[in-house]
């Protein structure tokens, strides 16, 4: 008899056991599933990683090499023999210094009008009640669908007529409110609750200056992304300042460097030059990415929940 009763309870321990091990089995091929399926993901993003990468080391390299080397062995990552040459001629034998002062004052002043008007802008459009609102969103985003390569001539006709024509101010003022930085702004306003406002007109705030003192502040995801969008688009703009100046101390930095493809400071291919003065291009807006980047993730800091 106890032979016999001890036969189902060996057996009643063998079978959780047996599904013990196969749960662990099961656990472990999803688990090697999973690795294998990251590793394949991070392989494909270091890949990606490096096509992008790859023309920006060439371009950082071919700035420190010879002419003939550059031309005889363009995508070569360590240059045989390191020179400054390139940046020396930029700095010495052209106008380069002044290519980039003008530059540095166009974007500085583009991005805070940019920051103001589209702020003022979408917040009219998000929380003033006036006639026409519906219309001037829907010509706002219209305006956004239409090439900017469209506008170029109606913008140089006026430009010219109103007579500010080759100077700072025909340069900047046709980039001093952008649609997109306004579509932007618009859309955060709507975000923040409107009983944030209702207590500042309480206290007896106006419309303003609930505007500056109170959603303002709120808004700085939205500031940081249109500092950085306006920062990067009036630096590398270039229609604009063709068609706006032609005095060569109003040349900007992307209108200069267009001017060496031709061929300005030198015969043959200057691969070095060129991609010094490229390279040198890309500082300021690497560090205004850089300097930034911590603010625009944080895309819930000041935000308001009801």
């Amino acid at each position: 008899m106890s032979a016999t009763t001890s036969e189902p309870a060996e057996a009643t321990r063998v079978a959780p056991a047996q599904g013990a091990s196969g749960r662990m089995r099961r656990k472990r091929h999803l688990t090697s599933g999973r690795m294998a399926a990251q590793s394949v993901l991070y392989a494909v993003l270091v890949v990606l990683a490096v096509v992008y990468i790859f023309p920006f080391l060439i371009q950082v390299a071919t700035a420190f090499k010879t002419n003939p080397e550059a031309a005889a062995n363009p995508i070569s990552l360590f240059p045989q023999t390191w020179t400054t040459a390139a940046f020396q001629k930029l700095f010495i034998n052209s106008d380069f210094p002044v290519w980039f002062k003008n530059s540095a004052i166009v974007t500085i002043v583009v991005t805070l009008g940019r920051v103001f008007f589209d702020s003022l802008a979408g917040y009219a459009l998000a929380r003033l009640h006036f006639r026409g609102r519906s219309v001037i969103f829907a010509g706002l985003i219209a305006v956004m669908s239409v090439p900017a390569v469209v506008l170029l001539i109606p913008k140089f006709l006026v430009i010219n007529q109103v007579g500010i024509y080759d100077s700072y101010t025909g340069m900047i003022l046709p980039l001093l409110v952008d649609a997109a930085g306004v579509f932007i702004m618009k859309g955060f306003f709507e975000s923040i609750p409107e009983s944030v406002e209702e207590q500042a007109r309480i206290d007896g705030a106006g419309t303003f200056r609930v505007f500056w003192s109170v959603v303002l502040p709120m808004a700085t995801p939205a500031l940081v992304t249109i500092i950085i969008l306006s920062f990067q688009g009036s630096w590398n703009e270039l229609a604009q300042f063709i068609i706006s100046a032609q005095s060569p101390s109003l040349t900007t930095l992307t209108k200069g460097v267009a001017s060496l493809t031709s061929g300005q400071l030198g015969q043959g291919t200057q691969y070095p030059l060129k991609l010094a003065a490229a390279a040198l291009m890309t500082i300021p807006v690497a560090a205004m990415f850089f300097i930034f980047q911590r603010r625009i993730m944080n895309t819930s800091e000041g935000a308001v929940k009801e």
